[in-house]
């Protein structure tokens, strides 16, 4: 017979995508966990999936829980990883013209709850936290669905999300066409290797991460300093690899990419205040890269 609740089941693919990218920070671990949710819905008797009055809600639940579990195992594994760990970028748009490509996981929303900036700073919250903040500020769950998914009264939720909360930025930053401008001329100063205008592009507590996993070539140790990052990225321009930097929006937010060949190497994501660049992230794992390269 076929399920009632086939049509319901199937149009939260979407929802639980962006919900367990943003608790997990990686496109690839949401679509296992929202398969793993689906999979336990069908394991689910014939009668028992007719009482379930919300299948959405119970599959947000699951999938909420799985996530959970696995972001208590990340932090052994994140011991083990080689280098800087960084959130997986998601696929964009050219920033001017074109319509954004579709993503075989039906691309997560772009907003500012998946900025590279936001992600990083999630990925510093404990599970608990970062589940209840997520579930709560991004995606408006009552505290006490939320204290149904961690396990913890609605008054302990409260206090998780108010905890991860007072580590967000909360103040309005640069425009998107401001954000654009100082990329695009990062990128000029890049290409024509203008190392003055790269440092005054350069807040000069800039920080600089790269995640190559062990996989690609990168700086181990996040570099500190404006000067310092101009410098780095003029070591780059100088390595004889004939790079190709096109303009793309990286996780909502004007970034770039690097391409070799047939191949995308980097991607290049921006935090920018005061018209300077005050973070960049790089990440070269090629296993973090493959939905830019399926584009």
């Amino acid at each position: 017979m076929t399920d009632p609740h086939l049509p319901a089941v199937i149009s939260e693919r979407r929802q639980l995508i962006n919900l367990a990218y943003r608790l997990l920070g990686s496109l690839a671990e949401a679509e296992d966990v929202v398969q793993e949710a689906y999979t336990r819905w069908y394991a689910l008797s014939e009668p028992r999936r007719r009482e379930v009055a919300a299948p959405g809600a119970w599959l947000t639940t699951v999938a909420s829980r799985i996530c959970l579990d696995l972001l208590g195992s990340a932090r052994a594994r994140r011991e083990r990883y080689v280098g800087e760990w960084l959130p997986e970028p998601v696929p964009g748009h050219e920033w001017l013209g074109g319509p954004a490509p579709a993503d075989p996981a039906d691309r997560v929303t772009l907003d500012e709850s998946i900025s590279m900036a936001f992600l990083v700073v999630l990925d510093s919250m404990t599970p608990a936290e970062r589940v209840a903040f997520v579930l709560h500020d991004v995606f408006r769950y009552s505290f006490a669905e939320v204290a149904e998914v961690v396990g913890r009264t609605p008054a302990a939720c409260r206090q998780l999300a108010s905890s991860a909360r007072r580590r967000i930025d909360t103040s309005r930053g640069p425009s998107t066409t401001e954000r654009a401008e100082v990329v695009r001329d990062f990128k000029r100063a890049w290409e024509t290797g203008d190392i003055d205008a790269l440092i005054d592009l350069l807040d000069p507590q800039a920080t600089a991460a790269a995640d190559g996993g062990g996989l690609a070539l990168a700086f181990r140790d996040p570099i500190t300093g404006g000067e310092q990052i101009a410098h780095a990225w003029m070591a780059i321009a100088a390595s004889g690899a004939e790079l190709t930097l096109m303009e793309r929006t990286v996780n909502g937010q004007p970034g770039l990419v690097a391409q070799l060949g047939d191949a995308i190497v980097s991607v290049y994501a921006f935090d920018i205040a005061d018209g300077r660049i005050t973070r960049i992230w790089v990440i070269r794992n090629p296993e973090k890269l493959r939905p830019w390269t399926a584009d």
